[in-house]
């Protein structure tokens, strides 16, 4: 499985490193694998969160039970 840096991921979302700190401490995101100070993403996990966020309209990811 591929693992992704911090900035890796940042890139491919458009979004600020910054932005992925403050998802960790805020307990958003996907799940992220911490050795020391290196923080990585799983391939798999960045995936599973990104189809929880599929959208149908602005109020917000699709109910799971209506895909």
């Amino acid at each position: 499985m591929a693992k992704l840096t911090q900035a890796q991921l940042a890139a491919r979302w458009y979004v600020s490193p910054r932005t992925l700190e403050q998802w960790r401490w805020l307990g958003k995101g996907p799940r992220f694998l911490k050795i020391g100070a290196r923080v990585l993403y799983d391939e798999a996990e960045i995936e599973a969160y990104e189809a929880g966020q599929v959208c149908q309209n602005t109020h917000g990811p699709l109910d799971p039970g209506r895909g």
